[in-house]
């Protein structure tokens, strides 16, 4: 069974790779056109993070790069060549994207939504009728920050946060609506937010948290001051977010391909079972730049000048307010207790943030948050 990814030089993508070569002769990756030498990206991960040399010296073999552009009808092959990909392919993986929460609505509709529609039409031209596992996010829940997100929800009534968590909701119906036109089952992942301990390295994709951290020091930057600043942002103290290790997510959805599928779209909430606290987030930040950070239930009416600057980021800020949690009954029935996962803490995250070897330091007068016991209620 042969098998094709999208997004394969990403963070996420790049594990699901290292996952789908454990299980299948060879992948077909399905690289972004002028993007650079996807074959080097992909052979530098698996040689910085501790790949065996023989597994690395037969990657070249074991890999099949075609350069695509998801903006583009038959992904900018010729009809040909497009025909022939599809007829040669029993599983599409769906993982490339964009996930910048500043970005606007079309920029993103473009990568997200016309990406979808494009490998979409990829998997119905294909005579092996290939299935397809598509990347999703929890966040299509939306708005709502409170509450239960379930797994088979897709209405989003309180709108969304920011246009990447619109655009992510948009590319899902796209999928039901191919499930429904094609009589064909589809698999979605939708999972939390990714992160590792592994310490960053310049040829190593980011996550989430990395980006946030250049926001704040680009803005602090800005602000011209080298002293530790007091800033106000919207947030709640008993808020929660949803952090999971990258590795054990790919793990995860790898093994839900492998399960017998409904007939229509099965759809799994790929989260963490515990949240992590948002002051044990703030405190990382803390950690991280030098500011000391104030969660207010309203934006202040007299913002500083740093507070004014961290507005323009929206879509960064909102998540300090969320109480949801994001059921997982379904995925935990199918993978039973394998589908839980070491917990999440502030050496975990720091150690994902800090340059190798570097020590957590303590934030001003602040104690370290303690880790939830148990699941919220």
């Amino acid at each position: 069974m042969h098998v094709a990814l999208t997004g394969a030089t990403g963070f996420l993508g790049l594990r699901l790779l290292r996952r789908l070569l454990a299980t299948h002769r060879s992948v077909t990756v399905l690289a972004h056109a002028g993007s650079g030498n996807a074959l080097h990206r992909i052979t530098r991960f698996f040689e910085l993070t501790g790949s065996p040399e023989a597994f690395v010296d037969r990657l070249p073999g074991r890999l099949r790069v075609v350069e695509t552009d998801l903006a583009l009808p038959r992904l900018g092959l010729s009809a040909r060549t497009f025909q022939r990909l599809a007829d040669g392919l029993a599983e599409i993986w769906h993982s490339a994207g964009s996930i910048n929460l500043e970005g606007g609505l079309p920029e993103l509709r473009r990568t997200n939504v016309e990406g979808t529609r494009r490998v979409l039409e990829l998997a119905a031209a294909g005579r092996g009728a290939p299935a397809i596992r598509h990347v999703s996010t929890a966040f299509v829940a939306g708005g709502r920050r409170t509450g239960v997100a379930y797994e088979d929800e897709l209405d989003a009534p309180d709108g969304f946060e920011n246009a990447y968590e619109q655009s992510k909701y948009e590319a899902e119906l796209l999928v039901h609506d191919w499930s429904r036109e094609h009589g064909r089952p589809a698999l979605v992942l939708r999972p939390g937010i990714l992160v590792t301990d592994r310490p960053p390295h310049p040829e190593l994709p980011s996550h989430p948290l990395q980006v946030v951290e250049r926001i704040l020091r680009d803005a602090l930057g800005t602000a011209g001051s080298g002293d530790r600043l007091r800033v106000r942002t919207v947030g709640h103290p008993h808020g929660r977010l949803n952090l999971l290790q990258v590795e054990h997510a790919a793990d995860v959805m790898v093994r839900l391909a492998g399960l017998t599928p409904s007939g229509g779209v099965d759809t799994y909430h790929v989260v963490h079972d515990r949240d992590v606290p948002v002051p044990t987030v703030v405190q990382l930040l803390e950690r991280l730049v030098p500011l000391s950070i104030d969660l207010v239930s309203a934006k202040p009416d007299d913002p500083s000048a740093l507070e004014a600057l961290l507005d323009f980021y929206p879509g960064m800020t909102a998540y300090l307010a969320h109480r949801r949690r994001f059921d997982d009954t379904r995925l935990r029935t199918r993978l039973g207790p394998s589908a839980a996962s070491a917990p999440v803490g502030l050496d975990y995250l720091w150690s994902g943030l800090a340059p190798r070897g570097g020590a957590l330091p303590l934030s001003p007068g602040v104690p370290p948050a303690p880790f939830p016991s148990a699941r919220y209620a």
